[in-house]
């Protein structure tokens, strides 16, 4: 039986300049549709869970495009509100080898920022839920896209729901005011499982290790159990702490692995060596739907869950777009060691 899943944040309009060019090298801009939260109700609905993703968009065409293009993967929409405002947009040029990808944001007064705590019937929204996920980029949205997320987390808690949190640190999106501790650590109190990377644990909770850089291209494993130690003092309702460990060789070589603390102490994941990324944008959200579904369907076999996570997250890399398009069959094909891109047939 599918589980009923909850995620609220922005889905935007992304506008990608083709292949690996620089942005308007050529007049094209290629654009579809993504947003961490939505990118997590895509996957899980993929997977066969219940999945309703809810927001704000325009009552026009465009905000109209997003919510089919939602309704295609079989995402629940019927929480989506139509209002004033406009749909963010980000712009993605891709990087190459020693070239990093980039991202523009032009999102402010967009529909989502301008919500109230008040706008959403969260105890309808929440009823037959059991989990509820967002992330940290809507809270740093604006001041009251940040009330909303509290208040639909306090909502979830109130129905039973486990919530999960994505710190997901943007520091193009803190500019009201606001600095991300602020706000993420007030939320941070209600997550059963938190998902991060290094950087969104020390910029978002303010909760910093020596030994730690995102830049050097290698991981310092006990540097990264030092710091799981201080989120679970500081938040000890927290169940899992998920982190996942990005090696960044080049724009187009990454080593992908992930660890899990959880109720039977560290996991690490199985690491994979992703040699010609097509598009790693949305490998974090594909991670947080992978673990979703691995924390709720593989019961307490947690390494199971989190290589489910890790494997899901891997595919993403070779999927252009913001959804993770990976089948159920897919994920578990290269979780038991087929990695091999061989032609199925």
């Amino acid at each position: 039986m599918a589980h009923r899943i909850i995620s609220f944040g922005e889905i935007m309009l992304r506008l990608k300049s083709p292949e690996h060019e620089r942005f308007f090298q050529s007049p094209l801009l290629e654009a579809t549709f993504g947003g961490g939260e939505a990118n997590v109700a895509v996957s899980l609905a993929l997977f066969g869970e219940s999945a309703a993703f809810v927001t704000a968009v325009p009552d026009n065409p465009i905000g109209e495009g997003a919510i089919r293009e939602l309704r295609k993967y079989g995402v629940d929409t019927s929480f989506i509100k139509k209002t004033a405002g406009r749909l963010g947009i980000y712009f993605l040029e891709t990087g190459a080898n020693q070239r990093p990808s980039n991202v523009v944001y032009d999102r402010d007064g967009s529909c989502i920022s301008r919500v109230g705590p008040t706008d959403f019937d969260w105890n309808t929204i929440f009823a037959g839920a059991q989990w509820f996920h967002i992330t940290g980029i809507t809270p740093a949205l604006s001041q009251s896209a940040a009330d909303s997320a509290l208040a639909a987390i306090k909502a979830a808690k109130a129905a039973g729901c486990t919530v999960s949190i994505d710190l997901n640190y943007r520091k193009k999106l803190w500019n009201y005011g606001k600095k991300a501790p602020e706000i993420m650590r007030g939320l941070a109190q209600y997550a059963d499982v938190l998902i991060a990377n290094e950087e969104d644990i020390q910029k978002c909770l303010g909760i910093e290790v020596a030994g730690i850089d995102v830049s050097s291209g290698s991981l310092n494993i006990e540097a990264y159990k030092e710091l799981a130690t201080l989120v679970q003092k500081e938040f000890p309702q927290v169940q899992y702490l998920a982190i996942t460990l990005r090696e960044s060789h080049s724009a187009d070589h990454n080593g992908w692995s992930a660890v899990l603390i959880g109720k039977k102490g560290g996991i690490l994941s199985r690491k994979y060596e992703i040699t010609d990324i097509v598009d790693r944008v949305g490998g974090g959200d594909s991670f947080s739907a992978g673990l979703i579904y691995g924390l709720l369907n593989f019961k307490d076999d947690e390494e199971r869950a989190l290589n489910f996570a890790v494997a899901a997250s891997a595919l993403k890399h070779a999927i252009p777009g913001d959804f993770n398009l990976s089948t159920l069959a897919e994920v578990e094909t290269l979780m038991k060691g087929d990695g091999s891109g061989r032609v199925q047939r």
